[in-house]
């Protein structure tokens, strides 16, 4: 409360000593005592009284209003939340499950006929990129089994060669 270190308490006690005397000093601090508890006593009687009177006058009604008008669920801050839940959550490659079973031009609006067109445009980029990587996939599979096994220049090419050891029966 008044931030009074050991240092100012050292130099008020030899300020009392000097002034008061050394006889005087123990009534003094006696009287110092009483006075401070009384003060306390006061203020603890004050303060019981005022929570009293708020409680009589409703003002703790109006406090208990306003902690519930501050508080964020009531203040719509948890559908805010819920919300940017959800965007997180989102995958915009999925189809949203919580509209209706209509496409999204029949739904209406020049948002939902450009998201059709968007979603559409997506499909066929799809579509073409993974024909392009089948391809590309089967090119490379094909140059491979070419350098893998060249065929014999003096064997036919549809004559398997004979095993030079036999199974045992």
């Amino acid at each position: 409360m008044f931030d009074i270190g050991m240092t100012e308490l050292l130099l008020i006690g030899i300020v009392a000593l000097i002034v008061v005397g050394p006889k005087d000093l123990p009534g003094m601090f006696r009287t110092l005592g009483r006075f401070t508890a009384k003060a306390r006593s006061l203020g603890r009687e004050f303060s019981r009284a005022m929570n009293d009177a708020a409680a009589q006058s409703g003002v703790d009604d109006v406090a208990k209003d306003l902690k519930n008008v501050t508080n964020p669920k009531a203040m719509g801050l948890d559908a805010l939340n819920k919300a940017a839940d959800s965007f997180e959550k989102w995958d915009p490659s999925k189809p949203d499950t919580k509209s209706d079973a209509k496409p999204a031009a029949e739904r209406g609006g020049e948002t939902a006929k450009l998201a059709e067109e968007r979603a559409e445009a997506a499909r066929k980029i799809h579509e073409a990129t993974a024909k392009k990587a089948q391809a590309r996939l089967d090119k490379e599979a094909a140059e491979a089994t070419e350098t893998a096994a060249p065929p014999a220049a003096d064997a036919p090419a549809d004559k398997t060669p004979e095993p030079t050891e036999k199974p045992d029966a």
